[in-house]
């Protein structure tokens, strides 16, 4: 069980890893596109930002709305997951815990949905 838990942890971490040097691939390339205002043509810098973002945002806003969706969907289920210790939640291990990492997930949710 905690091999599983570590290998999905880590399969995620080198997903995010990938994302942030693409993060820095694209602000490189964005960087280098003043190279067009300072030959007189600030146009094409404004019509090629103005994609990248609006791109950027179309794609990271798509992924947020279908992660939220889901894990929207599953609270319910979630919330049933408390540990329980004779039928008393207060009295599990992990009863504080598991209602901290609820909580930061319904937290990250509502940021979410802005």
């Amino acid at each position: 069980m905690d091999e599983d838990v570590r290998e999905a942890r880590l399969r995620c971490t080198r997903h995010l890893a990938e994302l942030h040097r693409l993060h820095l691939a694209l602000l490189g390339e964005a960087r280098g596109l003043k190279r067009f205002t300072a030959e007189g043509r600030a146009a094409v810098e404004i019509e090629i930002v103005a994609e990248l973002m609006e791109q950027y945002l179309s794609a990271s806003g798509a992924f947020l709305e279908n992660m939220r969706g889901r894990m929207e969907a599953r609270l319910g289920l979630l919330r049933r997951g408390e540990p329980l210790a004779h039928g008393r939640a207060e009295e599990a291990p992990g009863h504080g815990g598991f209602w901290l990492g609820f909580s930061r997930l319904c937290a990250v949710l509502r940021r979410t949905a802005r």
